[in-house]
């Protein structure tokens, strides 16, 4: 604690990196996580309609349901009667349902069955696997656009994970040149004591508590930040723009906080022990 407060500028220069770099990747780790969140809802919405024939029996229907269920990487199947259609189209029109009210006496639309896949990725297989069976007429599922949907959440995954990746590794090495400073400016202390007989560990681990001190001090402010203005921002978009769902919860927020503080005590402790070492060497 002295040696920080001897040195209070160039501990306040590792304080605000640490601070400054842990911002930028917590900022980004929210978003990252708010954009997976928003493509599961959408990848949940993904479903498969099987058109059915006309004139199916009970026991075609339930030997058509088996089927169904029997393939692999299929989560969810529902049976939609003609009429249970009719009353969901009704519902989705709203206010203009009465242009449906010629409908009743004479239901033009089909059976299906509703179908969901555990993973967007198997929708395509497990739509020719159903088109196979007998009795089903025809499958629908907008193959167009759940084949862009899919290569475009792809993307998004692994392009955010690769730059939460690159933002992780420039945080390491912003703050660990800014330890080195420290350390560079200590070096004749470090050279007097090693004269002296000090053994290297009697010397790195002062260095290794300040770093970790630092990094604490620095991640702890950013975290703080991070999340006073992101919880600022959901209540604010909560009311302005009902209709953006962003992560709400609680716990998941204090785990990026949480996680922002860890980086930080390893950063400083990894910084640390990287530019000690290479005194310690010379």
């Amino acid at each position: 604690m002295q040696s920080i407060a001897r040195n209070s500028w160039i501990s306040l220069a590792s304080i605000g990196t640490v601070s400054v770099s842990l911002i930028i990747v917590g900022v980004f780790t929210l978003v990252f996580l708010n954009a997976n969140q928003f493509t599961q809802g959408l990848e949940s919405g993904l479903e498969i309609r099987a058109i059915l024939k006309n004139e199916q029996s009970r026991t075609d229907l339930n030997r058509i349901n088996y089927s169904i269920e029997s393939i692999s990487g299929v989560s969810f199947v529902e049976f939609i009667s003609k009429n249970q259609a009719l009353e969901e189209m009704k519902e989705s029109l709203e206010n203009r349902k009465e242009i449906l009210e010629g409908l009743q006496s004479e239901n033009p639309l089909p059976d299906a069955f509703k179908v969901k896949a555990e993973t967007p990725e198997q929708i395509v297989p497990i739509a020719k696997e159903i088109e196979a069976i007998e009795g089903v007429e025809q499958v629908i599922y907008g193959q167009s656009f759940v084949e862009k949907l899919v290569a475009a959440t792809r993307w998004i995954r692994y392009a955010g994970a690769g730059l939460l990746g690159i933002l992780c590794l420039a945080a390491v090495f912003l703050i660990s040149t800014t330890i080195k400073m420290s350390v560079f400016a200590r070096r004749k202390e470090i050279e007097i004591m090693v004269l002296l007989g000090a053994t290297k560990w009697f010397v790195r681990f002062p260095y290794l508590l300040e770093g970790m001190i630092l990094g604490f001090l620095g991640s702890l402010l950013s975290g703080l930040v991070v999340g006073a203005g992101y919880l600022s921002l959901v209540n604010h978009l909560d009311q302005a723009l009902p209709f953006v769902s962003l992560i709400t919860d609680k716990l998941v927020v204090l785990k990026v906080l949480g996680g922002i503080v860890g980086v930080g005590l390893l950063i400083g402790a990894i910084g640390s022990t990287m530019s000690i070492r290479k005194f310690l060497k010379t």
